[in-house]
């Protein structure tokens, strides 16, 4: 068994496609008369498709019948994939390929652990798929963060124990899966947010090779 595994989020921690959630979640929005700003967008962050429609429904105390529901879920899908289409390496986030390196440098074992039911386009797009041993989206999970189905399917993949895995996350949901997981939550964002990780950095540009090497080597 490899000691170690580091498991990666996508959305906010890999690229960062909340802008194109949040463009196609607010044209929804728009044409249901409610307004969506990006504070609001922030309940969606790491929670499934068919959720964010019903937060945004409550936002706006509208009701509809399951048939709309389906359109617009379809409708924002749609919308969503038009705007990946022109997705490249550039959209990784900064420093996020050279931590992928360095783990692969050093052996490490590379899982993905997202709710996005278009994760693999998006890695192939961004060109990194060949980075990952393991991918687990949300065509493989029938439980949404903080659930830890998403990470402990990774874990398994990657043959280590749940507690030797390293998370990446920068959704509380996703945090509180890590931990519930027994797994090192390493939080990529606003400390105030993600208090609950173990550790919180502000992004990847943070994190330095020797506090990869510490988590590489820790018992």
């Amino acid at each position: 068994m490899s000691s170690k595994g580091f498991i990666f989020d996508l959305d906010g921690v890999i690229v960062d496609t909340a802008k194109y959630h949040f463009l196609a979640w607010k044209k929804i929005a728009d044409q249901l008369g409610i307004e969506f700003t990006e504070e609001n967008n922030e309940l969606l962050k790491g929670v499934s498709r068919v959720r964010s429609l019903d937060i945004i429904l409550e936002l706006g105390r509208k009701e509809v019948s399951q048939q709309d529901k389906n359109k617009w879920l379809l409708q924002k899908n749609e919308d969503y994939l038009s705007q990946l289409v022109d997705m490249d390496s550039s959209e990784i986030l900064p420093a996020v390929f050279e931590v992928l390196q360095f783990l692969k440098d050093h052996n490490q074992p590379i899982a993905l652990g997202s709710a996005s039911k278009n994760a693999r386009p998006i890695l192939e797009k961004t060109g990194i798929l060949s980075y990952f041993d393991a991918i687990v989206d949300g065509n493989d999970v029938t439980n949404a963060k903080p659930d830890p189905e998403v990470f402990l399917i990774a874990a398994q993949l990657l043959n280590i124990k749940p507690e030797n895995a390293i998370v990446f996350e920068d959704s509380v949901a996703g945090i509180q899966a890590a931990n519930i997981a027994k797994m090192t939550s390493i939080g990529i964002g606003d400390k105030t947010v993600l208090h609950q990780a173990k550790f919180i950095f502000k992004d990847f540009t943070k994190i330095s090779q020797e506090f990869i090497e510490d988590l590489i080597k820790a018992p």
